[in-house]
C-alpha cells in the first residue's frame, strides 16, 4: 500500500526478499545434498526495510530455520558460507544492510 496499491498482491521489494530467501536455502540444499546432510523441513524467514530517497530496499534480514539433525561445525559453517554465497544475496546492492541468522536445532 506504500506504492499506491492496495496491498493485494506482493510488491517488487517483497518478491526480491522472497528470492533472496529461497536462493539461501537452495544453495545450502545443494551443499547439504554434496555432503549427505538432510535438511528436509528447513525454512527461511525474511524481513525487509524500505528508505526513500531513493525508494530502495535497505536492509534484509533472512533467519533459516535448521530441521533436527547433527549438524557438525564444519558443515554448519559451510552451510553458513553456501548461504553467503547466495547469488541474489551477493546481487544486493553494497549500501544494502544484510544480516544472515542460521537458528540450528
Amino acid at each position: 500500500t506504500d506504492n499506491n496499491g492496495k496491498g493485494e498482491a506482493f510488491s517488487p521489494t517483497d518478491l526480491v526478499s522472497a528470492a533472496l530467501g529461497s536462493c539461501a536455502l537452495t544453495i545450502m540444499g545443494m551443499y547439504a545434498s554434496t555432503h549427505g546432510l538432510n535438511m528436509t523441513g528447513a525454512t527461511a524467514e525474511v524481513n525487509k526495510t524500505m528508505a526513500s530517497g531513493p525508494r530502495r530496499i535497505s536492509a534484509v534480514e533472512v533467519m533459516v530455520k535448521m530441521p533436527a539433525g547433527d549438524y557438525p561445525d564444519r558443515h554448519k559453517k559451510g552451510l553458513e558460507l553456501a548461504a553467503r554465497g547466495c547469488p541474489v544475496l551477493q546481487s544486493l546492492h553494497p549500501d544494502t544492510e544484510k544480516k544472515l541468522t542460521i537458528i540450528w536445532p
